[in-house]
């Protein structure tokens, strides 16, 4: 637990500022255990290749072009390629989980380009690119990849990264989302959530609290799993005798609110489903400026389950995403893939839960 924890956050670049973990009196007072159990954990870590340990000094999170994650001499490698992993939450979960297990199964997990990325906030598409080609000039067996989003070219980019390591003979498994639009398919692994039953199950449970008139908030050019979550939650709509309105979507900016009194102010709604928690909680923000009371005005809800859903003001009602079965599954996935190369492109999809809170009204009307 605690190896995995610190994991996720030096991959997020928690310590890339100073590049010095917390020392052995500050974990033991943070995670409430023994300092031989602080201690254990960093030499987990040290031999994840993550970090190197220097006497009388303290903890360093090892420097790119050191940061290969060789647990031992000669073990084969994994590739992972996050371009947003400092900015989402789950992706942390889901690399720390994935940086554990390599461990536990002998394997390097390479992670980390030669030069930091430009950005604190994401990778960019040439950064991405850089490390494949290290990937590909190191030899690792097999990546995981988290296809780009929230870009134009996203597409093209994913498309060029995983024919690169395809001709190089590198097995890809995708984590989330795949490399095109929903509901096309490519002939890769993909191991996510199930993004349909997660939007039909949101929506079945703001029906059963009577709600009828709902609507979907994102942020233009989102991944294609968001285009599952709104076709569950529209055939939610029709399963229960509710038409889906033609103005069902809203793309834009939660933060503007030019954008948000557009829909909200209307009185034509009852409830809002939100791309994210991220999202939810802005549109939460958003939506006290201009005097829409969550749940008593407006409904709302999110997906994800990060760590700060149940911290804000109004606790958001959620669907999880399982991180540790994701990175499990994808993690099984990458290793079938490596020891048999036949098997037909495979769709994993872990099933999500929902987590009831205050900002769906669940409390005061009985599902």
């Amino acid at each position: 637990m605690i190896t995995r924890e610190l994991a996720a956050e030096i991959l997020a670049g928690k310590y890339r500022q100073t590049g010095r973990l917390p020392s052995e009196v500050q974990l033991v007072k943070r995670f409430g255990v023994s300092r031989p159990t602080i201690g254990q954990a960093l030499r987990s870590l040290q031999d994840d290749g993550l970090v190197e340990r220097r006497a009388g000094s303290g903890t360093y999170v090892r420097s790119g072009k050191d940061r290969s994650g060789e647990s031992r001499s000669g073990s084969p490698q994994l590739g992972m390629i996050v371009p947003n992993l400092r900015q989402t939450e789950i992706f942390e979960s889901i690399c720390g989980e994935l940086a554990s297990l390599a461990r536990v199964n002998d394997y390097g997990l390479w992670w980390g380009a030669a030069t930091p990325p430009s950005s604190e906030i994401r990778m960019t598409v040439e950064e991405a690119e850089e490390l494949c080609s290290r990937f590909i000039e190191r030899g690792v067996a097999g990546v995981f990849f988290v296809p780009f989003e929230h870009q134009p070219d996203r597409e093209a980019a994913n498309r060029r990264i995983t024919e690169r390591l395809r001709q190089a003979g590198i097995p890809v498994v995708l984590i989330d989302r795949d490399i095109g639009a929903f509901p096309n398919r490519s002939e890769l692994d993909l191991v996510g959530v199930d993004n349909f039953a997660g939007g039909y199950l949101l929506a079945q449970h703001l029906i059963k609290l009577g709600m009828k008139r709902l609507a979907y908030v994102m942020r233009p050019l989102t991944a294609s799993t968001v285009d599952a979550r709104i076709a569950g939650a529209r055939i939610a709509m029709l399963d229960h005798g509710l038409e889906a309105p033609r103005k069902f979507v809203h793309a834009g900016d939660p933060t503007d609110l030019k954008f948000v009194r557009s829909f909200a102010q209307s009185h034509q709604l009852d409830a809002v489903l939100c791309t994210s928690d991220h999202i939810a909680a802005q549109l939460l923000q958003s939506l006290n400026r201009i005097g829409v009371r969550v749940p008593d005005d407006l409904r709302l809800v999110g997906f994800d389950n990060v760590r700060f859903a149940s911290l804000l003001t109004i606790p958001l009602t959620s669907m999880e995403q399982p991180c540790r079965d994701i990175a499990l599954t994808a993690f099984n996935a990458l290793q079938e893939r490596i020891a048999n190369s036949s098997i037909p492109p495979r769709t994993l999809m872990v099933t999500p839960r929902l987590v009831v809170r205050e900002s769906c009204g669940a409390y005061s009307h009985p599902i």
